[in-house]
């Protein structure tokens, strides 16, 4: 989904997207928000960019040893 040229636009599009997450308990609004509008965020700021980077770094690093776990127990 490509996303709007300008940069207040961007900007203001990421904040609601984070604000209405975290209402996701109401109807309508989901947490999903959340880490959508940190993405859209993540665009134009260096220091939201930085921590995406490194949640997704954490994330695959997690995975990974989480399959090594599982490769090494073998089959039961």
């Amino acid at each position: 989904m490509p996303l709007p040229r300008q940069k207040w636009l961007r900007v203001l599009i990421g904040c609601l997207l984070v604000v209405f997450g975290l209402l996701g308990f109401l109807p309508i609004l989901g947490f999903w928000m959340v880490p959508l509008g940190l993405v859209v965020l993540s665009h134009d700021s260096a220091f939201i960019r930085r921590k995406r980077r490194r949640m997704a770094v954490w994330w695959e690093r997690r995975k990974r040893a989480k399959a090594a776990a599982k490769a090494s127990a073998g089959p039961r």
